[in-house]
């Protein structure tokens, strides 16, 4: 039995990663999971049972409902807009998986409508909110790096060629906004940015390497250059097999020292100016040898935890009346930094200043 209290959440859209929502909520403080609403009965209804909810395939009834408080957008990536204004103008806070949507204007017009109505507007990430995560970070505010000189994401994951087949709305660009990048890739992409903060330019190389029928990459090297100054690479994959799945990863190194981070974890903790509390961290955080990486083969393996942390942030922000973590503005970030590759790779690797004025024409890499 789901419990009651807090604010009512609802979910628009009942695909493999309602489920994940669901029992976020579950899990979470100060928040109940009141409704879902799918235009596909059956997938609604199945919610509806496993979690004890109610059930919709009217979108207007549905933001009806008594005592519903914050939608949560899990419909494909291209159709995150429309639930979105509708639910602003109802009043509904709006809770968004990545990317916001697939496009800057669309991004844009979500965080206006949301600004105009005076509903908070948050994005998931989250891999923002591992406990490695914090750790990392607070290292590199306090200058324990130095000046940075690289900073890197690499994302070698696998998706089989029935992953793509599953569903019509994969590996577009209409729905999906991109391949490889834009849909895996983006959680590790929005963690190198929070980490090592503002792109200047990029350069990159994309192509659809092994799989067939999408219009989309699987494959794509990217040359960063940081407003700070320092350099990186951003690859990532959905062609390069593992039974159990390669970690996703962020490096970053520094004059004064580095960090290697693997998904909740390092495998690199070094500093020119040791501290007491090195080792407890690297004791508490080191990588395990042949670690799988959560959801690097098989995206029905994410754990949940990142999303209840994610979905209680936004419930705190709500409470205190600011804004949540990753508002509107930042969940952009990635979206610009993933379109500004796009955008390289679809003209032969050119560079590509940052910020983009207008998302780029894209054309198929089949």
């Amino acid at each position: 039995m789901a419990k009651k209290g807090g604010y009512g959440i609802g979910i628009v859209g009942c695909g493999m990663i309602a489920d994940f929502h669901a029992r976020a909520i579950e899990a979470m403080r100060g928040g109940h999971l009141a409704c879902v609403f799918s235009r596909s009965k059956a997938n609604a209804d199945r919610v509806a049972r496993a979690f004890d909810c109610a059930s919709y395939q009217n979108y207007t009834a549905f933001l009806d409902h008594p005592g519903l408080d914050i939608v949560v957008i899990a419909t494909p990536s291209g159709a995150h807009l429309e639930p979105c204004l509708q639910a602003a103008k109802a009043g509904k806070h709006i809770i968004c998986e990545k990317p916001l949507e697939v496009t800057l204007e669309r991004v844009d017009r979500m965080i206006q409508a949301c600004d105009q109505n005076g509903v908070m507007l948050a994005g998931i990430f989250p891999r923002r909110f591992n406990d490695a995560t914090a750790v990392f970070k607070r290292a590199v505010d306090s200058g324990r790096l130095g000046k940075i000189t690289l900073a890197d994401a690499y994302i070698k994951w696998y998706r089989t060629q029935e992953y793509y087949d599953s569903g019509d709305w994969r590996g577009t660009w209409l729905l999906d906004g991109g391949g490889a990048l834009m849909n895996q890739s983006i959680h590790t992409i929005d963690l190198l940015y929070y980490l090592a903060g503002e792109v200047a330019s990029v350069c990159a190389y994309a192509d659809l390497a092994i799989h067939k029928d999408i219009e989309t990459e699987d494959n794509a090297v990217a040359i960063v250059k940081f407003t700070s100054g320092a350099l990186g690479v951003i690859e990532g994959s959905t062609s390069c097999f593992s039974p159990t799945g390669h970690p996703a990863e962020v490096h970053i190194c520094g004059s004064e020292g580095s960090i290697f981070m693997r998904d909740n974890s390092f495998t690199v903790w070094d500093f020119k100016r040791k501290r007491s509390s090195d080792k407890k961290n690297m004791q508490k955080f080191r990588a395990e040898p042949g670690e799988a990486g959560a959801g690097a083969a098989d995206p029905s393996a994410i754990d949940f935890s990142g999303h209840q942390k994610n979905f209680e942030d936004a419930v705190r922000s709500l409470k205190r009346g600011d804004k949540p973590f990753i508002d509107g503005t930042e969940a952009r970030k990635s979206i610009e930094i993933i379109l500004a590759i796009y955008h390289s790779a679809l003209t032969g690797g050119k560079p590509v200043q940052l910020p983009l004025k207008r998302t780029p024409v894209r054309r198929s890499f089949s």
